[in-house]
């Protein structure tokens, strides 16, 4: 698989089978969000998607390299006074791992949130043990600010998190 060929689409209800295929996976589970179910099921599938493409724009998306659907990726715009900020979030099914698709993604995200316009800055929150995702985002451009420790629950664990940021040009 050639990175050059990551894109993000929106999902498609055909996408269903591979996504339970490629995210009930607990490898990939332990590294995400209790929001993300384990077992994750065909229901859980149909869950995410009907609602990731009910309501434009699009937040969140498929990741796809060569037409094929190797994970997903999106974003979470802040509220408030936090508005002109989004956390971003990704992951890549485990038969895809190692072979660069997270860094193109969230590249790929990155372009899209900073197209949008109205963001000065983007945030990601990975497990520090997690050595992998923080290198994705630093390979993406993000720099470490912080490590918040002992600031999350996984798997009955009590776990530090990293707390990566990438400041948008002015005008994004």
């Amino acid at each position: 698989m050639d990175v050059s060929d990551v894109r993000l689409r929106p999902w498609r209800e055909d996408d269903v089978p591979e996504l339970v295929r490629l995210a009930d996976d607990r490898l990939v589970w332990q590294q995400l969000r209790d929001a993300f179910p384990h077992p994750y099921t065909a229901e859980a599938g149909r869950g995410w998607v009907a609602p990731a493409t009910a309501r434009p724009p699009a937040t969140h998306f498929a990741v796809v390299c060569g037409g094929v659907l190797v994970g997903g990726a999106g974003y979470l715009p802040g509220q408030d006074v936090e508005r002109v900020g989004a956390e971003v979030g990704y992951w890549i099914g485990r038969p895809y791992w190692g072979r660069g698709l997270a860094t193109a993604a969230v590249r790929e995200l990155v372009n899209v949130t900073a197209g949008r316009g109205g963001f000065t800055r983007l945030f990601a929150l990975p497990f520090a043990a997690n050595a992998a995702s923080c290198r994705v985002l630093e390979k993406a451009g993000f720099t470490l600010d912080a490590v918040l420790r002992r600031s999350a629950i996984k798997d009955g664990r009590v776990v530090d998190q990293c707390l990566y940021s990438l400041v948008l040009p002015d005008g994004s």
